[in-house]
């Protein structure tokens, strides 16, 4: 059995595209390794400003605050079926090309986002 830290993951329940994603996520996780907060909620404590948190994806594991494609290489890492991309995309040799990639699809994601609504 594959070991695994438990995973923080902060989201935005506005985002129609994140709620997609994250119900996902939910359903993958069926040994229960990730916390799903909604950073969208007032009562929702979050480790840094809720402005950065809702603009780039967060996830804390073992301890360390994480953002962009290393928070999803974590949430990634926590589900058996995405373990491999998970590593994959922590792997540092390959790091800054996941690092690009969640950058350009932050220039698109309002336009994924108003097409979700």
């Amino acid at each position: 059995m594959i070991e695994t830290m438990q995973v923080t993951v902060w989201f935005d329940s506005s985002c129609p595209l994140c709620r997609r994603e994250i119900a996902l996520m939910r359903r993958l996780d069926r040994r229960g390794a990730i916390r799903f907060v909604d950073a969208g909620d007032p009562n929702a404590t979050c480790p840094v400003d809720r402005d950065a948190i809702l603009a780039r994806f967060h996830a804390e594991e073992g301890g360390k605050l994480l953002s962009g494609a290393a928070a999803f290489a974590a949430m990634w890492r926590a589900i058996p079926l995405l373990r491999p991309l998970g590593l994959l995309a922590g792997w540092r040799p390959l790091t800054p090309l996941f690092e690009a990639a969640y950058r350009g699809f932050l220039r698109v994601r309002p336009r994924l986002q108003r097409l979700m609504r």
